[in-house]
């Protein structure tokens, strides 16, 4: 394979190993998706001698990473007292939160979404829905600190592959 070649291949797995990190919190792009595309393309289109074994770990971490961040959420607010009707405020608040032109909107647009969700459900109780509202944002901290992990990892493995590293 030709030098050139084989470096804009590169560039262009570190740029969507990078963008898949972003996608970790930023739900407009599509995160680990990103960075298992990046790995893949680097494996099969360079004359890289990443082991297979880095492959399907990630692809096994990845395919964790997509379960578990429906499961944490789903359970940390169970966990601190949160009802359908928050789970439901919070998909609807994320994907109004995308639209609002305020920095990480999608996050304020999801916490607001599941304090309203819990206020629909029982308007007599706020700290129901203040106790719901912070397990959503720590299952979102766990779920999305496990998949930056992961991102991170897998850009790491292929830089240090590139560099010889490893």
């Amino acid at each position: 394979m030709g030098f050139v070649k084989e470096r804009l291949i590169n560039i262009l797995c570190l740029i969507l190993l990078v963008l898949g990190i972003v996608g970790t919190f930023l739900p407009v792009l599509p995160g680990l998706l990103l960075s298992i595309c990046g790995l893949l393309i680097y494996k099969y289109g360079t004359d890289a001698d990443l082991s297979m074994i880095y492959v399907w770990v990630f692809v096994i971490l990845t395919v964790a990473s997509v379960v578990l961040n429906y499961i944490i959420p789903a359970k940390t607010n169970q966990k601190y007292g949160g009802t359908r009707w928050g789970s439901i405020g919070s998909v609807i608040g994320t994907i109004v939160g995308i639209f609002l032109p305020i920095p990480l909107g999608f996050l304020v647009g999801m916490f607001a979404g599941v304090f309203v969700g819990e206020l629909l459900h029982d308007s007599q109780d706020i700290n129901k829905a203040l106790k719901s509202t912070k397990g959503a944002f720590i299952g979102f901290i766990y779920g999305t600190g496990f998949s930056f992990v992961v991102g991170v990892a897998m850009f790491l493995v292929v830089l240090f592959n590139m560099l010889n590293i490893i």
